[in-house]
């Protein structure tokens, strides 16, 4: 099963999201239509602009926390 670590926006310079799914698409349009109340539903953080596909969740959370720890530019 394959895991993707992605990163949405808001907009061009916008609002990121960071996160970690095992259904890429699946997730995207659940961004896309607000389907969950929380951070990305209020702000509008839709736009998939980069991912990244991994063969364990384990390995894909640890790229998460790590991109976590970026600084935005």
């Amino acid at each position: 099963m394959a895991y993707y670590v992605y990163l949405l926006a808001s907009k061009k310079y916008g609002t990121l999201y960071l996160g970690v799914t095992n259904d890429i698409v699946r997730r995207i349009h659940e961004h896309k239509t607000k389907a969950a109340a929380g951070f990305s539903k209020r702000y509008s953080v839709d736009r998939l602009v980069w991912f990244e596909i991994y063969d364990d969740p384990v390995t894909a959370i640890e790229r998460e926390k790590e991109l976590k720890k970026w600084r935005r530019d």
